[in-house]
């Protein structure tokens, strides 16, 4: 067994009794991206001289007998969207590929407080606009079990990093789906939790009222533990929630009987035959471990991805102001006016997707249009967030597919983006009504993995933790790793 499947236990059991140091822990993994990243292309920053210095301070930390934390000495990977004191933080884009942030987002202070190592900076689609993460300035990223597929977005480099072996865990942020989709196409764990349960405060804004940072992780146990280092109320987030913590680890009883499942019949129309038999089989298992589940119905999901798109996109126009190439970022040099610098700069700093979606939402936003495009999408919102209240007073959690399809070729859908947009269908309305969702695997068809979501109420993932973790006890899904 290499040390990138030992479980969390294992790893501090060596620690204690000396068999392993976090610099050699450290350093199996920065191996392990020499060796595979050229072709995954997870990373766009690596860490290696702050995470040598942080595993020599572990390691003297280890010597004098302190305690551990949870996650004490895992070496960690942070998507580039996060900001880290002194460590590049790009978003993908040309725009900030100057940028050396002067403070840490309080997600990533917390990784620091719980003593983990970062191994640097992971790659995305630029400003996290896309499913598949070929839309980064840099390069694109490519999924571990086949290296001709996307490993989707806009956390790939996330989901790759850790199905890869090149990370014991990372963070991602999921507006729309972007850490689900990409845990679903990469056979890995992603956890999306309720909006306001993590703060937002450092992670460069995408959709404000979407946005959400989470933990991808190798398997349940282990995104409990991540979650429980980065919940929490947060002064410097304005939406960020203040309600009780709970122990999430307490949750991984193993007990869901006489759990209620709510499957929607709209989540298993259209989607791949084999994707939809292994929602089935696992809902078999689950049935199986004393749960119920019955077909329901959300009637406005039809709507949710016009909706989305609308309202993220409005949102990314008015966030996506402030880059101006005058404050920090990319500034092109010309003798005209303040606007030919601002029009050359974000030109120049701007990919296309970033630029169609700002130009979408700027649109909606206008005089004339607001009513008609904007404010209906507010509301169509508000009806896909009754449609979870009115399920959640009779179920315990909503179960589905995460991804209509298993990951797809790379460039097959670059030219497309309304086909591209469709691949989020079923993880958007999640995100719409702010409530929690995990993707954990549940199949494979061709050798490329299938992803099962669980929803729950918000504020609720000692459940969806729960009933992830009674389905992976009982399942080897998680267990199955790419050959590179």
């Amino acid at each position: 067994m290499t040390l990138s499947e030992l479980s969390l236990q294992d790893l501090h059991n060596q620690f204690k009794s000396k068999q392993l140091s976090v610099t050699e822990l450290m350093e199996h993994y920065f191996g392990a991206i020499a060796k595979y990243d050229d072709r995954v292309g997870a990373y766009l920053t690596l860490n290696e001289e702050g995470a040598k210095a942080q595993a020599a301070k572990l390691d003297a930390k280890l010597a004098s007998g302190a305690d551990q934390g949870l996650l004490f000495g895992l070496p960690v990977g942070i998507k580039d969207n996060m900001v880290t004191e002194g460590l590049r933080t790009t978003c993908a884009s040309q725009f900030l590929s100057n940028y050396d942030p002067i403070y840490d987002a309080t997600v990533v202070s917390k990784l620091k407080q719980a003593d983990t190592v970062t191994l640097g900076k992971l790659n995305m689609d630029e400003f996290a606009m896309g499913g598949s993460n070929e839309n980064s300035s840099f390069h694109p990223v490519r999924n571990p079990w086949d290296l001709t597929r996307v490993p989707g977005g806009s956390s790939g480099g996330s989901a790759a990093a850790v199905a890869a072996g090149e990370a014991y865990f990372t963070l991602g942020s999921d507006t729309g789906g972007s850490i689900r989709q990409p845990a679903s196409y990469c056979g890995v764990v992603g956890l999306k939790p309720t909006y306001g349960l993590v703060s937002r405060y450092g992670l460069v804004a995408f959709a404000s009222s979407l946005d959400q940072i989470g933990p991808i992780t190798r398997n349940v146990e282990d995104a409990a533990y991540v979650l429980q280092a980065i919940a929490g109320y947060d002064e410097k987030d304005s939406t960020s929630a203040k309600v009780d913590i709970p122990d999430y680890r307490s949750a991984l009883t193993g007990d869901i009987k006489g759990l209620k499942i709510a499957v929607p019949k709209e989540y298993l129309d259209g989607v791949d035959p084999t994707v939809k038999q292994a929602v089935l089989d696992a809902l078999s298992v689950l049935e199986g471990l004393g749960a119920v589940w019955e077909e329901v119905s959300l009637p406005h999901t039809e709507y949710a991805v016009a909706a989305y798109y609308l309202l993220a996109s409005s949102e990314a126009s008015s966030n996506l102001s402030r880059f101006d190439g005058v404050r920090y970022g990319v500034r092109v040099d010309n003798n005209g006016s303040l606007l030919d610098l601002y029009h050359d700069s974000r030109s120049k700093g701007f990919g296309p997707e970033v630029k169609r979606r700002i130009m979408l939402g700027t649109y909606a936003l206008s005089s004339g249009y607001y009513d008609a495009y904007y404010l209906k999408a507010q509301k169509v919102r508000t009806l896909i967030k009754r449609d979870f209240d009115q399920t959640f007073e009779k179920y315990d959690v909503i179960i589905g597919p995460t991804a209509p399809t298993t990951a797809f070729a790379l460039g097959s859908q670059v030219d497309d983006p309304l086909t591209m947009y469709l691949n989020d269908i079923l993880t958007i309305p999640v995100s719409l009504a702010g409530v929690p969702a995990l993707s954990i695997p549940c199949g494979l068809a061709e050798g490329l993995p299938i992803g099962l979501q669980i929803i729950g109420k918000s504020f609720d993932e000692s459940t969806v933790l729960k009933v992830a973790h009674a389905f992976e006890v009982h399942t080897d899904h998680h267990k199955h790793r790419p050959s590179l």
